[in-house]
């Protein structure tokens, strides 16, 4: 009896719950789509948001929009960058460099001439998402976080509340979790998995662990990675683990890392130097100034150029700004786990741009290079002018009655009841950094494999009908890692968020649980909607990766090559030799040049070739020295066009050569009008 009056009591003062038909919880960009749906189509909603500021990663940082074939986008998603397209074509949008400026680069597939921008500077997206929600009139609840021990109230199936560690509480019919770490769903009672699944689990080829596949973002060199050179008995370096155990294919535990997306800049009237943090720890450093002094001189960043001058800098090469392995407990983790995984990857990511940029073993001109850029100084100016929100690349993912996979991005399954499409490549970033048997550094977990736009399923939003009928899941949605790798791009996720409102509307206007409505009329609503569910598109083989054995002849690849520039590295576009291939970024022409010196056992004549792949962006003019005994000669290179019998490999002559290192092949952006491609040279000897 003094139980259930105590009971009565609590109930009587907690505060009465707020209701809404729709409720959203995480105001990522697919949350904020799925709430201006929900108001578009006449529910009541609430979008709550846990810290302080919308829209995700698409307003922290990420402004190069990863998509593949843009035609898979449509319905909001498409209106959101539309509506950056729109504020571009203002000229008083452009305040460090012009409109024209910007376009001669044609940065990351943006054309002067489409409707919509893909790339974009963090405060405008900011701007757009926010004018959406305005316009929708969406109540927005910020910095009220679930309660994760009692913040999901469910009666039977359904959830009836949302409790938030204030107290606050949320009732509604249908609740979408649009957060990137599942906490509703997981809260909920719906399964979910985090890591890497095996390959046999869903029959897939590339999941699990990658001792063998994992061939990009590599240490060139050989890089001792003991605390003490040599000497296992000395530990080994911080971010450094023991091989691991097991065959290709085995499922774990790991997931791929995490990083900030920066907005850097080059100019000096809105840039604010790299900073050194006050816990500076150089010993996390320390295999980076190894790799340096092994003589890899590449730029380990990747920055994509943004309007007025600014960047979406992501990770590139061996050290970079993921911090390989050190995020295995997020996904699970409490807030006071989270916030000091969070902490340690700003922390660290701070540390190695001030490293770059200041430290005495970096190469001097790799320090100057670093010393002109920084942070800009009008973005996330309420967070020391930091990006907002960790990428989180993956964490939970939920397991429904249909779990995205491989075969699915591959077309080799196709589902009929799609909500929304994929069309990215099969994308994982590095899971480990460990020690191999001969005793070197080495990453583990990168997969780059390519795809054909694919519909993705209705089943994988929604959780078992046994689990919970009135919940749907738009970003931890149920795909296998290697799946997930290629759906998690913010374009999709704005579509799943859309496609996620229509369906909770459907349920509540059909007076049905999530699994149970009408396919039929929620497509008929989606199309209706401009969302695209499905097109056929040309077969896409495996991107190919091919040895300098297997190529024939002498073969020296672009990672051997004499390299002045030519820092941004490629694999989307197979195939290709060894691990990827190098090009110009369409920047700094005149500057960066590659010279292929190979080895010759004898003198004789030798047909040279080039290898690159042909697209449409490449540059129709490339300027090629051959130095033979013969003289120098040049060759003008049409990067644009197929070479005979859809062959990568492009001849370029016959050419005397002595024996030795004497001759060379040196490719340039000298004048070019496109991307410069270099990959590798052949040299094969005339009998």
């Amino acid at each position: 009896m003094k139980s259930l009056l105590a009971f009565l009591a609590l109930a009587l003062a907690a505060p009465a719950a707020d209701t809404f038909d729709v409720v959203v919880y995480g105001g990522t960009s697919g949350g904020v789509t799925a709430a201006v749906q929900a108001s578009r189509l006449g529910k009541s909603v609430v979008l709550i948001e846990p810290t302080k500021f919308l829209g995700g990663l698409t307003t922290g940082g990420l402004g190069a929009t990863d998509i593949g074939n843009k035609k898979a986008i449509g319905g909001m998603s498409r209106e959101f960058y539309h509506r950056i397209w729109q504020h571009y074509s203002d000229p008083k949008s452009w305040t460090q460099q012009t409109r024209e400026e910007y376009y001669a680069k044609r940065p990351h597939g943006n054309s002067a001439t489409e409707d919509t921008m893909w790339t974009f500077e963090p405060h405008v997206a900011t701007k757009v998402f926010d004018d959406m929600i305005r316009e929708a009139k969406v109540p927005v609840v910020f910095s009220e976080r679930l309660d994760l021990k009692n913040g999901v109230v469910k009666d039977g199936q359904r959830i009836i509340k949302l409790v938030m560690e204030s107290g606050r509480s949320f009732e509604g019919k249908v609740f979408i979790d649009a957060t990137y770490e599942g906490d509703v769903m997981a809260k909920a009672g719906v399964s979910y998995h985090v890591g890497r699944e095996s390959n046999a689990q869903y029959g897939e080829t590339i999941n699990g662990l990658q001792l063998a596949g994992a061939k990009h973002h590599q240490f060139v060199k050989n890089v001792d990675p003991y605390v003490k050179p040599g000497d296992p008995s000395s530990g080994l370096l911080w971010g450094v683990t023991p091989m691991p155990q097991g065959k290709d294919g085995d499922g774990d535990k790991n997931i791929q890392a995490y990083n900030f997306r920066m907005c850097n800049t080059d100019d000096d009237r809105i840039r604010i130097p790299f900073a050194k943090p006050a816990n500076y720890d150089e010993k996390m450093f320390e295999l980076l100034l190894r790799n340096f002094e092994a003589g890899d001189e590449r730029k380990p960043w990747a920055p994509t150029p943004m309007p007025n001058r600014k960047t979406d800098t992501n990770n590139n090469f061996a050290f970079s700004t993921d911090m390989i392995g050190m995020n295995y407990d997020y996904p699970d983790g409490d807030y006071a786990t989270r916030a000091k995984i969070w902490q340690a990857h700003e922390d660290y990511q701070k540390g190695l741009m001030w490293t770059l940029a200041n430290h005495p073993r970096v190469p001097e001109k790799i320090r100057g290079f670093y010393a002109q850029w920084g942070l800009a100084k009008d973005e996330f100016t309420e967070n020391g002018n930091w990006p907002r929100q960790m990428y989180v690349r993956e964490a939970r993912r939920m397991v429904s009655d249909y779990v995205m996979s491989e075969k699915n991005c591959k077309r080799k399954e196709i589902v009929e009841d799609s909500v929304g499409m994929g069309a990215y490549n099969m994308d994982s970033h590095h899971t480990q950094r460990y020690v191999t048997k001969e005793g070197f550094a080495r990453n583990e977990g990168d997969i780059q494999i390519g795809t054909r736009p694919y519909p993705i399923s209705y089943r994988s939003i929604r959780p078992k009908a046994e689990q919970c009928t009135n919940l749907l899941v738009p970003v931890c949605l149920a795909a296998s890692h290697i799946a997930y790798g290629s759906i998690r791009m913010e374009p999709v996720f704005m579509v799943m968020g859309q496609s996620a409102a229509t369906a909770a509307v459907h349920a509540i206007d059909q007076n049905t649980t999530v699994q149970g409505i009408d396919y039929a009329k929620l497509k008929e609503q989606m199309l209706k909607d401009g969302q695209m569910l499905d097109f056929e598109s040309p077969p896409a083989p495996d991107h190919v990766s091919m040895t300098k054995e297997q190529l024939g002849g002498i073969v020296v690849d672009d990672r051997e090559a004499e390299l002045t520039g030519f820092e941004s590295v490629g694999h989307t576009t197979s195939p290709f030799i060894g691990e990827g291939y190098a090009h110009d970024g369409h920047d700094r022409k005149g500057e960066q040049k590659a010279i292929f010196r190979p080895t010759l056992p004898k003198t004789g004549v030798y047909e040279v070739s080039i290898t690159y792949t042909a697209l449409s962006n490449r540059a129709t003019n490339v300027p090629v020295i051959i130095s033979s005994a013969d003289g120098t000669q040049q060759v003008t290179v049409n990067q644009k066009k197929r070479a005979p019998e859809k062959s990568f490999i492009y001849p370029l002559g016959k050419f005397k050569f002595t024996a030795g290192k004497s001759g060379y092949v040196e490719i340039s952006n000298q004048g070019t009008d496109g991307h410069v491609i270099i990959d590798a040279v052949r040299f094969v000897e005339v009998k």
